[in-house]
């Protein structure tokens, strides 16, 4: 693969404009890339020829590939997906619903999906219960690597451009990190003549980088807001995650407090339930008042256990006993479904592949 072109979806459709002549072509092209999934310029039968050669000599029309991938029984799929320099990252899909029709063949249910992207290859969290952070960092993904995972992913499957997706910020790497390109992505990701999602389905999920949270808070994208706390008092939380050094918990919680939400809409609080260490209702109490006068949804995730890994899975009843608690003191609380544990893809297990693999 190149390395010395730029892949055309590292550009919004504003940007394309200008290098574009003349500019309403650019539409045409955010057109052909992400809603009739074309793989070459030649494709884009609109277009001049002179345009699309072009095109062809200065751009890549896309920066990753699909290297291999693999399906759970419960039929969640890891992407493995190779970058230049050898380099890899994982997303994932997740089917939240089947497609369900009647005996006539009408859809009753439409099927519904989340992906699962990455925004980084490894991570500088550092976080104890990751399996990213044991790579250390490589470096921070484009728009346009961040964009194509989707756009990729969506393409396997026969997912229709206009069939709606949510999008986590939750695989590989910390995006406030990289908060220029995850921007950017959000803004391509939104664009109405590309895959049109909507800010709102879309989560950023951040370690609790509290400077980055407000700068984001201020740029109003329209975005939802995801925690990673997993503790409840700072000496646990620095243990589990080195970043709370710079950023303690109640840095994140005031910066959460001025973010802007909807208004029907709630600053989801990841929370990793380890066994014997964060899952009991003492954990609880002091989470309720943490979370005091904030519009918060609690996701309680079962940790995934992975090889040499100090931290074990928690059992079934504490999970239920911390959801009780935090559900009879006014707290919205849920249990995240672990998905994809037969195949690695579950929270905290995705992994950079420096080995080739080819696709199955």
């Amino acid at each position: 693969m190149s390395t010395d072109k730029t892949a055309v979806t590292n550009y919004t459709k504003e940007e394309l404009q200008s290098i574009i002549k003349p500019s309403y072509r650019s539409k045409q092209v955010f057109g052909w890339i992400y809603q009739k999934y074309i793989n070459s310029f030649d494709d884009m039968k609109n277009l001049p020829k002179g345009l699309r050669d072009e095109l062809k000599e200065k751009y890549l029309l896309k920066s990753l590939k699909i290297l291999a991938k693999e399906e759970s029984r419960d039929g969640s799929i890891k992407y493995l997906f190779g970058l230049k320099n050898d380099l890899s990252i994982e997303a994932v899909l997740l089917p939240m619903k089947k497609e369900i029709k009647d005996v006539d063949g009408n859809i009753v249910q439409s099927a519904k999906y989340t992906i699962c992207i990455s925004s980084q290859v490894g991570c500088k969290i550092g976080c104890a219960f990751c399996l990213t952070a044991k790579e250390g960092f490589k470096k921070n993904l484009s728009a346009g690597e961040i964009v194509e995972q989707v756009l990729e992913i969506k393409k396997d499957n026969n997912i229709a451009f206009n069939k709606k997706v949510n999008i986590v910020f939750m695989g590989m790497g910390e995006p406030l990190d990289n908060m220029e390109n995850v921007v950017k992505a959000v803004k391509i990701f939104s664009d109405p003549d590309g895959l049109c999602i909507s800010p709102r389905r879309q989560t950023i999920s951040t370690s609790g980088l509290s400077k980055q949270i407000e700068k984001l808070g201020k740029m109003n994208l329209g975005v939802l807001l995801a925690i990673s706390l997993h503790a409840v008092d700072d000496e646990l939380r620095e243990r589990l995650m080195p970043i709370n050094k710079a950023y303690n918990i109640a840095s994140v919680l005031d910066a959460v407090r001025n973010f802007p939400i909807d208004a029907r809409k709630r600053v989801m609080f990841e929370y990793l339930v380890i066994k014997d260490l964060n899952d009991d209702i003492k954990s609880a109490k002091k989470l309720v008042k943490l979370l005091h006068g904030i519009k918060a949804k609690v996701n309680l995730i079962y940790f995934n256990s992975y090889p040499n890994s100090p931290f074990c899975r928690p059992k079934e009843n504490k999970m239920l006993s911390f959801q009780s608690y935090m559900r009879e003191h006014g707290v919205t609380c849920t249990i995240r479904e672990s998905k994809g544990l037969d195949i690695s893809a579950a929270c905290g297990q995705l992994y950079e592949k420096s080995e080739k693999i080819k696709i199955t």
